[in-house]
């Protein structure tokens, strides 16, 4: 019994802590970059260049992703309030038939956004990676990050840390039953990001230098 007991307290202080945790890193991103997210077109400063953060257009179930949606929208707006003047798309294209910025570009395009003014970043295989990759391939310590706001908070901090003067540029946030999975999985991101930082985590691919015109 004994042995049960100290088993039943093991496994709940294990749970205390890492509720505490969570709790801990979800707060320190939430109160650095409050000041940092706009949800206005009007309102938000220019920056040469925005930063859209891919995600799939269909969801597994082939509906289309109101996150994927609402990105584009946003990404299209800025562009045309002239609040950006250049977009680079990072996402996935882990695999050949699976192109996240390709994706993205096509729908820009299809939105009024000029080809010319995009560029496409192949490698963003998760926030962290896209802006690291911002600085080391495109030379940008500026931006505007697009995304809904739960992920600009996270993208903006991480470019905090990276020595980048980024604001997020707040996309259509979906539903909390539409969006639950998704929320849940934020939280736990938002560890990660403390976890990088403290092994020393670097992006899977950097590359070539990428140059965007002035």
């Amino acid at each position: 019994m004994k042995r049960k007991k100290w088993i039943f307290y093991g496994i709940l202080l294990t749970l205390v802590v890492c509720a505490v945790v969570v709790y801990v890193c979800d707060n320190l991103i939430a109160k650095a970059t409050k000041n940092r997210l706009y949800t206005d077109v009007q309102s938000i400063p220019y920056n040469k260049v925005g930063l859209l953060l891919g995600t799939a257009k269909n969801l597994e179930n082939g509906y289309i992703n109101l996150y994927y949606t609402y990105r584009i929208r946003a990404a299209s707006e800025l562009f045309k309030a002239k609040k950006i003047k250049y977009i680079i798309i990072s996402g996935d294209n882990g695999r050949k038939e699976y192109n996240e910025p390709e994706m993205m570009r096509s729908d820009l395009i299809k939105a009024g956004v000029d080809s010319t003014h995009i560029f496409l970043d192949y490698a963003g295989f998760r926030t962290f990676d896209s802006v690291i990759r911002l600085r080391e391939i495109f030379s940008q310590t500026s931006a505007t990050i697009i995304s809904q706001p739960f992920h600009n908070a996270r993208a903006v901090y991480i470019a905090s840390k990276e020595g980048i003067d980024a604001i997020g540029f707040n996309a259509r946030d979906v539903s909390i039953n539409y969006g639950f999975k998704v929320q849940a999985r934020e939280k736990l991101a938002r560890v990660k990001v403390f976890v990088d930082y403290l092994i020393g985590a670097k992006p899977k691919f950097l590359g070539e230098k990428v140059p965007i015109p002035e």
